[in-house]
Protein backbone atom coordinates (compact mmCIF):
# COMPACT_ATOMS: atom_id res chain seq x y z
CA UNK A 1 0.00 0.00 0.00
CA UNK A 2 1.32 3.39 -1.14
CA UNK A 3 1.52 6.23 0.95
CA UNK A 4 -1.03 8.16 -0.42
CA UNK A 5 -3.51 5.10 0.01
CA UNK A 6 -2.55 5.11 3.40
CA UNK A 7 -3.48 8.77 3.63
CA UNK A 8 -6.62 7.95 1.89
CA UNK A 9 -8.02 5.65 4.41
CA UNK A 10 -6.58 7.65 7.20
CA UNK A 11 -8.29 10.55 5.90
CA UNK A 12 -11.81 8.38 5.22
CA UNK A 13 -11.56 7.23 8.73
CA UNK A 14 -10.77 10.47 10.37
CA UNK A 15 -14.10 11.73 8.59
CA UNK A 16 -16.30 8.77 9.34
CA UNK A 17 -15.29 9.23 13.09
CA UNK A 18 -16.15 12.67 12.91
CA UNK A 19 -19.12 12.11 11.00
CA UNK A 20 -20.18 9.54 13.86
CA UNK A 21 -19.15 11.83 16.63
CA UNK A 22 -21.42 14.82 15.08
CA UNK A 23 -24.64 12.49 14.60
CA UNK A 24 -24.59 11.63 18.49
CA UNK A 25 -24.39 15.28 19.26
CA UNK A 26 -27.06 15.71 16.78
CA UNK A 27 -28.89 12.95 18.28
CA UNK A 28 -28.35 14.39 22.19
CA UNK A 29 -29.34 17.96 21.21
CA UNK A 30 -32.44 16.53 19.46
CA UNK A 31 -33.62 14.33 22.58
CA UNK A 32 -33.06 17.76 24.76
CA UNK A 33 -34.93 20.16 22.48
CA UNK A 34 -37.57 16.75 22.62
CA UNK A 35 -37.68 16.56 26.18
CA UNK A 36 -37.50 19.96 27.56
CA UNK A 37 -39.36 21.85 24.95
CA UNK A 38 -39.56 25.67 25.00
CA UNK A 39 -37.06 25.18 28.39
CA UNK A 40 -34.55 24.08 25.97
CA UNK A 41 -33.54 27.50 24.42
CA UNK A 42 -34.22 29.28 27.87
CA UNK A 43 -31.59 27.81 29.58
CA UNK A 44 -29.68 28.04 26.62
CA UNK A 45 -30.18 31.95 26.48
CA UNK A 46 -29.57 32.00 29.99
CA UNK A 47 -25.65 30.07 29.69
CA UNK A 48 -25.14 32.16 27.01
CA UNK A 49 -24.20 29.22 25.08
CA UNK A 50 -25.49 25.87 23.59
CA UNK A 51 -22.86 23.97 25.15
CA UNK A 52 -23.29 25.24 28.94
CA UNK A 53 -27.07 24.77 28.18
CA UNK A 54 -27.31 21.23 27.40
CA UNK A 55 -24.82 20.52 30.71
CA UNK A 56 -27.25 22.49 32.70
CA UNK A 57 -29.87 20.55 31.08
CA UNK A 58 -28.22 16.98 31.33
CA UNK A 59 -27.36 17.75 35.17
CA UNK A 60 -30.86 18.27 35.53
CA UNK A 61 -31.72 14.82 34.06
CA UNK A 62 -29.04 13.60 36.25
CA UNK A 63 -30.63 15.04 39.40
CA UNK A 64 -34.22 13.99 38.17
CA UNK A 65 -33.42 10.38 38.60
CA UNK A 66 -32.44 10.91 42.33
CA UNK A 67 -35.64 12.00 43.09
CA UNK A 68 -38.38 9.90 44.84
CA UNK A 69 -41.00 10.78 42.38
CA UNK A 70 -44.41 9.28 43.01
CA UNK A 71 -48.04 9.14 41.18
CA UNK A 72 -50.79 10.29 42.87
CA UNK A 73 -53.56 7.68 44.38
CA UNK A 74 -56.80 8.06 43.23
CA UNK A 75 -58.02 9.63 46.76
CA UNK A 76 -55.33 11.84 46.93
CA UNK A 77 -56.21 13.07 43.45
CA UNK A 78 -60.20 13.27 43.82
CA UNK A 79 -59.29 15.68 46.83
CA UNK A 80 -56.78 17.68 44.64
CA UNK A 81 -59.48 18.06 42.03
CA UNK A 82 -62.20 18.89 44.50
CA UNK A 83 -59.41 21.87 45.91
CA UNK A 84 -59.42 22.99 42.50
CA UNK A 85 -62.91 23.40 41.73
CA UNK A 86 -63.26 25.41 45.35
CA UNK A 87 -60.11 27.82 43.66
CA UNK A 88 -62.14 28.32 40.96
CA UNK A 89 -65.36 28.95 42.76
CA UNK A 90 -63.17 31.92 45.33
CA UNK A 91 -62.19 33.51 42.25
CA UNK A 92 -65.45 35.02 41.40
CA UNK A 93 -65.68 36.68 44.94
CA UNK A 94 -62.46 36.90 46.07
CA UNK A 95 -59.96 36.80 43.41
CA UNK A 96 -56.74 37.27 44.81
CA UNK A 97 -57.11 34.73 47.51
CA UNK A 98 -58.20 32.19 44.73
CA UNK A 99 -54.79 33.03 43.39
CA UNK A 100 -53.26 32.53 46.64
CA UNK A 101 -54.24 29.44 47.29
CA UNK A 102 -53.46 28.19 43.97
CA UNK A 103 -50.13 28.86 44.60
CA UNK A 104 -50.75 27.14 47.92
CA UNK A 105 -52.24 24.29 46.30
CA UNK A 106 -49.79 23.70 43.19
CA UNK A 107 -46.95 23.77 45.31
CA UNK A 108 -48.27 21.25 47.68
CA UNK A 109 -48.95 19.03 44.57
CA UNK A 110 -45.49 19.36 43.47
CA UNK A 111 -44.55 18.29 46.83
CA UNK A 112 -46.77 15.50 47.06
CA UNK A 113 -45.40 14.28 43.73
CA UNK A 114 -42.05 14.31 45.30
CA UNK A 115 -40.09 17.31 43.99
CA UNK A 116 -38.39 19.09 46.35
CA UNK A 117 -40.09 22.89 47.22
CA UNK A 118 -37.54 25.01 48.77
CA UNK A 119 -36.91 27.72 46.33
CA UNK A 120 -38.76 28.38 43.06
CA UNK A 121 -36.23 28.42 40.73
CA UNK A 122 -34.35 25.02 41.89
CA UNK A 123 -38.69 23.63 41.81
CA UNK A 124 -38.75 25.04 38.34
CA UNK A 125 -35.53 23.18 37.22
CA UNK A 126 -36.53 19.86 38.93
CA UNK A 127 -40.17 20.07 37.29
CA UNK A 128 -38.31 20.86 33.47
CA UNK A 129 -37.37 17.60 33.20
CA UNK A 130 -41.12 15.86 32.88
CA UNK A 131 -43.17 18.82 33.04
CA UNK A 132 -40.83 21.43 30.70
CA UNK A 133 -44.40 22.22 28.75
CA UNK A 134 -46.13 24.41 31.49
CA UNK A 135 -43.13 25.90 32.95
CA UNK A 136 -43.59 28.99 31.28
CA UNK A 137 -46.88 29.30 32.46
CA UNK A 138 -46.28 28.39 35.74
CA UNK A 139 -43.36 31.41 36.12
CA UNK A 140 -45.79 34.02 34.95
CA UNK A 141 -48.44 32.56 37.54
CA UNK A 142 -45.85 32.93 40.12
CA UNK A 143 -44.66 36.25 39.20
CA UNK A 144 -48.36 37.37 38.77
CA UNK A 145 -48.79 35.82 42.50
CA UNK A 146 -45.68 37.94 43.84
CA UNK A 147 -47.61 40.99 41.98
CA UNK A 148 -50.85 40.46 43.71
CA UNK A 149 -48.98 39.98 47.24
CA UNK A 150 -47.86 43.78 47.05
CA UNK A 151 -51.13 44.56 45.51
CA UNK A 152 -50.35 45.47 42.34
CA UNK A 153 -52.36 42.48 39.79
CA UNK A 154 -55.45 43.43 38.13
CA UNK A 155 -58.03 40.92 38.11
CA UNK A 156 -57.35 40.04 34.44
CA UNK A 157 -53.85 39.55 35.48
CA UNK A 158 -55.80 37.41 38.48
CA UNK A 159 -57.35 35.41 35.92
CA UNK A 160 -54.21 34.89 33.72
CA UNK A 161 -52.49 33.74 36.98
CA UNK A 162 -55.24 31.13 37.38
CA UNK A 163 -55.50 29.71 34.26
CA UNK A 164 -51.70 29.34 33.53
CA UNK A 165 -51.63 27.77 37.05
CA UNK A 166 -54.12 25.53 36.00
CA UNK A 167 -51.64 24.27 33.08
CA UNK A 168 -49.05 22.94 35.52
CA UNK A 169 -51.53 21.50 37.90
CA UNK A 170 -53.39 19.60 35.27
CA UNK A 171 -50.03 18.39 34.07
CA UNK A 172 -48.87 17.36 37.45
CA UNK A 173 -52.32 15.86 38.23
CA UNK A 174 -52.41 13.86 34.51
CA UNK A 175 -56.10 15.02 34.26
CA UNK A 176 -57.88 18.01 33.94
CA UNK A 177 -59.41 19.36 37.38
CA UNK A 178 -62.48 21.05 36.43
CA UNK A 179 -64.08 22.75 33.45
CA UNK A 180 -62.08 26.55 33.33
CA UNK A 181 -65.08 28.64 32.88
CA UNK A 182 -66.13 29.48 36.52
CA UNK A 183 -62.25 31.52 36.47
CA UNK A 184 -63.62 34.14 34.48
CA UNK A 185 -64.13 37.33 36.36
CA UNK A 186 -67.96 38.68 36.31
CA UNK A 187 -68.44 42.05 33.95
CA UNK A 188 -69.16 44.62 36.26
CA UNK A 189 -65.69 43.98 38.55
CA UNK A 190 -63.03 46.27 38.29
CA UNK A 191 -59.91 45.87 36.80
CA UNK A 192 -57.60 47.73 39.65
CA UNK A 193 -55.26 46.40 41.57
CA UNK A 194 -56.05 44.15 44.61
CA UNK A 195 -54.64 44.67 48.57
CA UNK A 196 -52.17 42.26 49.09
CA UNK A 197 -53.26 39.29 50.94
CA UNK A 198 -52.34 38.85 54.69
Amino acid sequence: MSSMQITIVVVAVVVVLLSAVGAVFLYRRRGLRARFGPEYDRVVSAQHGRGAGERELRERERRHTDLDLRPLDPSSRQRYVAAWEEVQVRFIDAPDQAVGKADVLVTELIAERGYPTGGFDQQVADLSVEHARPLDQYREAHDIHLANQRGEATTEQLRQALVHYRALFTDLLGTEPAPPSTIDPTPNRERQPHAPIH
